[in-house]
């Protein structure tokens, strides 16, 4: 149990740095920037929230949670991996790139996590 919430941890922690990234290399005027504190602070207010409930669905090792938290979880695969191509479109975006296939990877291993924990203790 202890690996699944470290690695959605994990995960939320990249999506929050991300945004600290992204803030930093912003290129126009409508997107998330550290000169606009409000805006940013309401961002890393969602990301996490948004993140809380596969934090609190990794507890539990109910099969209907299980399936409802590795949906969840593919969702924010997807996420990352549509920042992937992104990444390399704006200047600088390297750092991006490599904190979305962090982000990936570790979501990726939180499912697995999910799934092996679920066949071990079936």
């Amino acid at each position: 149990m202890l690996r699944k919430v470290l690695l959605v941890f994990l995960t939320m922690c990249s999506a929050v740095a991300l945004l600290f990234i992204a803030s930093k290399n912003a290129v126009g005027d409508h997107v998330i920037s550290l000169e606009e504190p409000v805006a940013f602070r309401i961002s890393v207010i969602m990301t996490i929230v948004l993140f809380l409930p596969p934090l609190i669905f990794s507890f539990f090792n109910r099969p209907l949670i299980n399936i409802i938290n590795v949906v969840y979880q593919s969702f924010i695969v997807l996420t990352f991996i549509g920042l992937m191509p992104i990444g390399f479109m704006i200047p600088n975006g390297m750092i991006t790139t490599l904190f979305s296939f962090i982000g990936t990877i570790l979501s990726v291993f939180s499912i697995w996590s999910i799934y092996k924990y679920r066949s071990t203790h079936a």
